[in-house]
C-alpha cells in the first residue's frame, strides 16, 4: 500500500496546490518519478506527465520514452513528449551537459504549463535529494540559502515527495510490484552527486541512522532562520537604501556600521547576482578614494563620495559621438533626443533642458558626446575655465550618471554646451547676436 495519508497530509501542510487543480508532473521513468505519478492517480488528482529524452543514453533514452508513454497509457493520462539535442545546447551555450538537461527540461516543462492550463509542474524529490544538496551545497561553499536545500514548494514548482527517503521509495515499489526503468549513468561515480549518494551518505548513515530525519529537522531550521535573516535585511534596505532615477543609492556611513558587515552587505547585494568574493572587495575599498566601480554579471556598483550607487549594466548605454550638421533638426542620441531650431529673435529662457546659443559662433560640424579627461568650459555667468570633473563635483552629479550626460562641441573643439545643467558663457545670446541656435534636450 502507498503511504497516502502522509501523502496528502504533506501536500496539505505545505499548501502545494488545491485538489482540483491540474498538475504537470515531470516523470523519466525511474522509481522516484513513478510513484509519484502512482500517488497522483490514487489520491484522484487531475494531472497529466512530461516526459523529456535528451538523447544521451542512445538505445536506454528510446526505452524510457517507450516506458513512460505505456505508463501514461496505464495510468489515462495527458502525455507531452520532448526530444533535445542536448549535447550541441551545452556546447553552444559552454555549460555542462547536466547543467544543459537542467535548462532545457526546466523551461520545456513551464512551456507545457502554460500552453496546456496547468497550475503547477511537479518533480519527484525526495529527502535524499535534499540531503544530497545540502551536502553539495556545503562543499563547493553556499550562504545560508543552500543550506535548507530543496523547498516543497518554489513559484509553480512543486516537490510533494520530500516526506518520503529513497527507503520508502524503495519499499512502495516492491509492495506494489510497480515497473520502472533504471538509468544506468546513476551508477557512475563521475558526477558529484553520485559520488556522495553511493559513497559519502552511506559511511554517514553508519554514524546516525536516522540521517534522513535529523537532516529533515535541520534543513526546517535552516529554513526558518533564512526567513529572520531577510526579515532583518529588509528592513536594513528600507533603512540605508535609496531609489532614484539613476539607480539604487546606499549610504556609505550605514554600510560602514553594518555588523556582522560583510553578511548583511552580501545579503544586499546578491540579489543583483554580486559574489561573495567582490563584496569583499568593495568593502576593502570603502577607505579608498572614491570612483571605484565593482561587477557583477548583472550590474555595476560604484563606490561614491558618501554612498555605493548601484545601476544596472545592461542599461550604461554606449554613446557614440554624433555628429551635427547646418541642415540637421534631430539628433539621437542614447535615450534621448536633440531637436535644432533658429530664430532671428534674440531669445533667452532659464530652462537648463534648452541652450540658447549664438549661431554665428558656431562651427560645423558641432559633435554631440559624452564628457573626457581634460574637457574644460567656462559656465555662463563665469569668466574663468572649470574643468568639466571639478563641475560634476561641485553639481553634485553621481559617479555613474556622468558618463551618460551628452556635451556639445563647437568645430574648434570648445564646450558650447553640457546639456541638462549649463552652457559655455562664451556662446551665450547678447544684445548683438543676429540668430540664435535653439538646442532642446529631449527624452527619445
Amino acid at each position: 500500500m502507498l503511504p497516502l495519508q502522509n501523502f496528502l497530509d504533506y501536500i496539505c501542510q505545505n499548501s502545494l496546490f488545491d485538489p482540483d487543480q491540474r498538475i504537470l508532473l515531470a516523470v523519466s521513468g525511474g522509481k522516484d518519478s513513478v510513484v509519484m505519478a502512482h500517488f497522483f492517480k490514487e489520491a484522484g488528482f487531475k494531472f497529466g506527465i512530461a516526459h523529456c529524452n535528451f538523447g544521451l543514453r542512445d538505445e536506454e533514452s528510446q526505452r524510457d520514452e517507450r516506458f513512460v508513454s505505456s505508463l501514461a497509457v496505464q495510468l489515462e493520462v495527458p502525455l507531452y513528449v520532448t526530444h533535445f539535442a542536448t549535447k550541441a545546447y551545452a556546447a553552444e551555450h559552454k555549460v555542462s551537459t547536466q547543467m544543459a538537461a537542467r535548462d532545457l527540461r526546466y523551461h520545456w516543462f513551464e512551456e507545457i504549463r502554460q500552453q496546456e492550463s496547468y497550475a503547477y509542474i511537479a518533480v519527484a524529490h525526495h529527502q535524499d535529494d535534499a540531503i544530497e544538496t545540502v551536502l553539495l551545497n556545503l562543499v563547493r561553499g553556499t550562504g545560508i540559502a543552500g543550506l535548507h536545500g530543496i523547498l516543497p514548494k518554489r513559484d509553480y514548482l512543486i516537490r510533494p515527495l520530500l516526506f518520503l527517503s529513497r527507503a520508502g521509495i524503495d519499499e512502495a515499489v516492491q509492495e506494489n510490484n510497480y515497473d520502472f526503468v533504471e538509468d544506468s549513468s546513476n551508477l557512475s561515480t563521475a558526477y558529484a552527486r553520485n559520488k556522495l549518494r553511493l559513497g559519502v551518505i552511506p559511511l554517514l548513515k553508519e554514524i546516525n541512522p536516522n540521517l534522513e530525519q535529523t537532516f529533515e529537522h535541520n534543513i526546517l531550521r535552516f529554513a526558518e532562520t533564512e526567513i529572520v535573516l531577510q526579515q532583518t535585511v529588509a528592513r536594513i534596505r528600507a533603512e540605508i537604501c535609496a531609489e532614484r532615477r539613476e539607480g539604487i543609492y546606499f549610504s556609505l556611513e550605514k554600510i560602514k556600521a553594518l555588523h556582522p558587515q560583510q553578511l548583511l552587505l552580501f545579503e544586499l547585494l546578491k540579489t543583483y547576482n554580486f559574489t561573495e568574493a567582490v563584496v569583499e572587495d568593495i568593502l576593502n575599498s570603502l577607505e579608498k578614494q572614491s570612483g571605484t566601480s565593482f561587477y557583477s554579471a548583472s550590474h555595476r556598483l560604484t563606490v561614491d563620495r558618501d554612498e555605493l550607487i548601484l545601476t544596472v549594466a545592461g542599461k550604461e548605454e554606449i554613446y557614440t559621438n554624433k555628429v551635427i550638421h547646418p541642415s540637421d533638426t534631430e539628433i539621437p542620441f542614447g535615450s534621448q533626443i536633440f531637436s535644432i531650431t533658429y530664430s532671428d529673435e534674440p531669445a533667452f529662457e532659464n530652462n537648463p533642458q534648452k541652450a540658447f546659443i549664438d549661431a554665428d559662433q558656431l562651427i560645423f560640424p558641432l559633435i554631440v558626446r559624452t564628457w573626457q579627461d581634460g574637457d574644460r568650459f567656462m559656465p555662463i555667468g563665469m569668466r574663468n575655465y572649470k574643468k568639466l570633473s571639478d563641475f560634476f563635483i561641485d553639481q553634485k552629479i553621481p559617479l555613474p550618471q556622468k558618463d551618460s550626460i551628452p556635451i556639445l562641441i563647437n568645430g574648434n573643439g570648445d564646450v558650447v554646451w553640457v546639456a541638462g545643467l549649463r552652457q559655455d558663457n562664451r556662446y551665450k545670446v547678447t544684445a548683438t547676436t543676429k540668430k540664435v541656435a535653439i538646442f532642446e534636450q529631449k527624452l527619445n
